[in-house]
């Protein structure tokens, strides 16, 4: 270890830079950020650092740099592009004992900055010892995308509830079993949600009743399949399940993000094929919580487009669950986009319906004539059963039959299928897509030539990516 890790507390205490231009400024930021009083001895500053010293944010002190200057100060940085000037402060630093940093110069650095991820009071600090500051980043931001913003608030709180906690629980065993079980159940829920008020609630009757266990439900959008189309927060939630309940549009690719010791149940429905009934889903879900488990419902797609994700919700509501949800990237935004087909476009649509095509048996019908009208797309999900229908009576009502139409099967995974043709050859499309399916009405689809890119780029890799056009 050539370095040793140490988190300074610089609040109210004096630093010097040498230097005023843009690097200066960086290190000057999180100087700032600590709490440092800032001065600066600098020939002139840059702009964001005149910036600060006309609001007082720091202090100017010299023009020239005078080793009188290190006297009174808790550290210093050399940030010029004088390498004399730099050696010169340096030497005069460690002279005094004095940590100083010479920037992109690590033999001339009794400290180092390291790459942050900042979710104060919680702060983590990557270091490669300045061997290779660049794979120090990339690492932090990969963590960055594993630590929720929400980390901080969730640290706060738990601070303020220290003495209360030890207190109460005079076992170290018993005190660690208690933040463990805050920190990854109904607590950190509601954090994130920013139910501040009750995640402090949760806290008290953890403390009044360590045993008992309050279970919760979270409701996560998988996307449309590719993985890379999960969001952030709907993977850190799936790498804290208890128990996922899962449909069959959910990706293989996104399942294997679940965590590794989680339960996996597939409650998957087909269309005249349902192996699960919603009302069992709906018992499970409630009676899993009741266990007091954390339990993710992964639906493909966004689970309210069409996911029934509002109906499982209710359940929860009634049965006095609590729950969250985390939106996914629907279908019809994720699978057209991997097509290259808009939505919407000034020559061609100015709007977008999202139409399923699986209505309940005793549900009203088709809007036909407001669905026939020309210069808007028509997005359509679980459509191919009565891609016939469909076809037949937007040209009975005035759509013409000749509108460009597309069938995406398998939407944004690898084996991606768009098939394109005419209105008229919908059934026909419909029949030879593999499924999921989104049907695509509108002037938009023509679009699909120039601007397919994915199929284009899963061809050099040598995917089965397939265009199919019956015009």
């Amino acid at each position: 270890m050539d370095y040793l890790p140490l988190f300074a507390d610089i609040r109210n205490k004096p630093v010097l830079v040498v230097g005023g231009g843009d690097v200066a400024a960086r290190k000057i930021e999180l100087l700032r950020r600590a709490g440092a009083r800032v001065q600066i001895a600098a020939r002139e500053l840059c702009e964001e650092l005149t910036e600060l010293q006309e609001r007082d944010e720091v202090e100017w002190i010299a023009r020239e740099y005078q080793s009188a200057q290190l006297d009174q100060v808790y550290l210093v940085i050399a940030a010029t592009d004088d390498n004399a000037l730099n050696s010169r402060v340096f030497d005069d630093a460690s002279e005094r004992r004095l940590l100083a940093n010479v920037v992109d110069d690590q033999p001339k650095c009794s400290f180092i900055f390291p790459s942050i991820v900042d979710r104060s009071p919680l702060v983590v600090a990557i270091s490669s010892s300045g061997t290779a500051p660049v794979l120090a980043r990339l690492l932090r931001e990969k963590i960055e995308t594993l630590l929720p913003g929400n980390l901080g608030q969730m640290a706060a709180i738990a601070g303020s509830w220290r003495d209360r906690v030890k207190e109460r629980l005079t076992k170290m065993s018993q005190r660690r079993r208690f933040w463990e079980k805050a920190f990854n159940g109904l607590f950190a829920s509601q954090v994130a949600s920013g139910n501040l008020l009750g995640a402090e609630q949760t806290l008290a009757e953890q403390l009044d009743n360590p045993e008992a266990s309050q279970g919760e439900i979270i409701l996560v959008g998988a996307g449309p399949g590719d993985a890379g189309l999960l969001t952030l927060r709907g993977l850190q939630v799936m790498q804290q399940a208890d128990v996922v309940l899962y449909d069959h549009l959910v990706s293989d690719e996104i399942l294997d993000l679940v965590r590794r010791d989680a339960d996996r149940i597939c409650v998957g429905k087909r269309a005249s094929a349902h192996s699960v009934p919603q009302e069992e889903t709906n018992r499970m879900l409630v009676e899993l919580a009741k266990k007091g488990k954390r339990v993710v419902r992964l639906k493909g797609g966004d689970p309210f487009i069409f996911g029934r994700g509002g109906e499982e919700l209710q359940a929860a509501v009634e049965a006095g669950i609590p729950f969250q949800v985390v939106p996914g990237v629907t279908a019809a935004a994720g699978a057209t986009a991997y097509a290259g087909i808009p939505l919407t476009h000034r020559d061609h649509a100015q709007s977008v319906l999202f139409i399923t095509g699986h209505c309940r048996a005793d549900g009203e019908g088709m809007d036909w004539p407001s669905l026939a009208r020309a210069r808007q797309t028509l997005a359509i999900y679980m459509g191919t059963v009565k891609a016939a229908e469909i076809s037949a009576q937007l040209i009975a009502h005035g759509r013409d039959a000749q509108t460009p139409v597309a069938v995406i099967g398998r939407g944004t995974r690898q084996d991606q299928q768009v098939l394109t043709g005419t209105l008229q050859q919908l059934e026909q499309l419909a029949q030879s897509a593999p499924t999921p399916a989104l049907l695509v009405i509108g002037e938009v689809v023509n679009l699909h030539q120039q601007l397919a890119w994915f199929q284009h780029s899963a061809q050099r890799d040598g995917r089965e990516s397939a265009v199919v056009n019956l015009a």
